[in-house]
C-alpha cells in the first residue's frame, strides 16, 4: 500500500492508508481477538520477516502502542495474562562440590547444544540464566538460538542467548554507516547477544573468548538454518561500570560507543535504563 505516512512505530512508517485498513479490521462485523487483527494485518499489507512468516508479533507490541497512544482502539483482550510461574531452582543448577578443570585443554573440545523450547535442555538454560545471570532470565525478542555449552564429559560450562537486534542504535548505526532505508532492509543481518553466561564455580583462563571464537563460527549456519538468513554482524551491551567488556575486547570485537540509557520500547525518550558500552 502506499500513501502519506500518519505515524511511525518501531522504525516503520504506517501510511494512512494502512492505518484505515487497520481501523476497518477492528471495526468489522465479526469482532476479531488481538492474535487474529495482528494476522489478519500483517497479511493484507505483506508485513513479513525475512523467513517468509508474518511478522506478527511485532505487529501486535506496536498496535498495543498505538492504542496506548489513542491513535485505535483495541478490543478487550479474550484472556487475562496470569503472572509467570517463578522458576525453581532444581538439584542440576546447584554448584558442584569439587570443580577440578583449570585449563582449556581440560575441557575441550567444546559441545554447543543448540537449546528448544519446553524441553529439558531448555529448562536447564533458563533456571542456569535465572539463577546466576545479573540480568536474569527474560523470554528473548523475536527471532532467537540458544545454546548450552558443555564440556568434553558433558557437564555444563556456559549459557548463551542471540536475539533479533536493536531496531535503532546511534553508536552501531554510525560505525555501519548505513540510512535509514538502508537499517530497515538489512536490520536482519544483525543479531543481538543479551546472554553470556560462564557459570561461577568454572575459573578458566581464556574459556570466554575461545567460547566467543567458537560460537561465532556455528551461529552464522545454525541461524541460516533456522531463519532462512545469515547474519553478518553481533552485537552486544556491556553494563558499565559493573563490567568492563574486556573479554569482549580479548575475543576482537570492537566497541563502537555507548548507549543512551534507553530500552529497546522507549519511545518517549525516558533513558530509564542503565548505559551500556556497544
Amino acid at each position: 500500500m502506499t500513501g502519506a505516512v500518519e505515524c511511525r512505530y518501531y522504525g516503520r512508517d504506517f501510511s494512512a492508508e494502512e492505518m484505515a485498513l487497520l481501523r476497518t479490521l477492528i471495526a468489522g462485523p465479526a469482532p476479531l481477538s488481538r492474535r487474529a487483527l495482528s494476522i489478519e494485518f500483517c497479511r493484507r499489507i505483506g508485513w513479513l520477516k525475512p523467513d517468509g512468516g508474518l511478522k506478527d508479533m511485532m505487529a501486535r507490541v506496536t498496535m498495543l502502542a498505538m492504542h496506548r497512544d489513542g491513535l485505535i482502539e483495541l478490543p478487550p483482550p479474550r484472556w487475562q495474562r496470569g503472572r509467570p510461574k517463578p522458576i525453581v531452582f532444581g538439584p542440576d543448577t546447584e554448584p558442584p562440590l569439587f570443580t577440578e578443570a583449570t585449563t582449556l585443554d581440560e575441557v575441550r573440545p567444546l559441545d554447543f547444544r543448540t537449546v528448544v523450547h519446553s524441553t529439558p535442555e531448555g529448562r536447564l538454560w533458563n533456571e542456569f540464566v535465572a539463577r546466576y545471570h545479573y540480568l536474569g532470565y527474560k523470554t528473548l525478542v523475536g527471532a532467537q538460538m540458544r545454546y548450552a555449552v558443555h564440556d568434553r564429559d558433558g557437564r555444563p560450562i556456559a549459557m548463551l542467548g542471540f536475539s533479533t537486534a536493536a531496531r535503532k542504535l546511534a553508536p552501531r548505526d554510525r560505525f555501519i554507516g548505513w540510512t535509514p532505508e538502508l537499517r530497515e532492509k538489512n536490520l536482519p543481518l544483525v543479531i543481538d547477544n543479551p546472554r553470556f553466561l560462564i557459570l561461577p564455580w568454572i575459573v578458566i583462563p581464556n574459556l570466554g573468548s575461545h567460547i566467543l571464537s567458537l560460537v561465532r563460527r556455528q551461529l552464522p549456519d545454525d541461524w541460516t538454518e533456522r531463519y532462512n538468513v545469515t547474519p553478518v554482524l553481533i552485537e552486544t551491551f556491556v553494563e558499565t561500570p559493573r563490567y568492563t567488556g574486556a573479554l569482549y575486547k580479548a575475543s576482537g570485537w570492537t566497541r563502537v560507543g555507548t548507549t543512551q540509557g534507553r530500552g529497546r520500547y522507549d519511545r518517549h525518550t525516558r533513558r530509564d535504563q542503565p548505559k551500556k558500552i556497544l
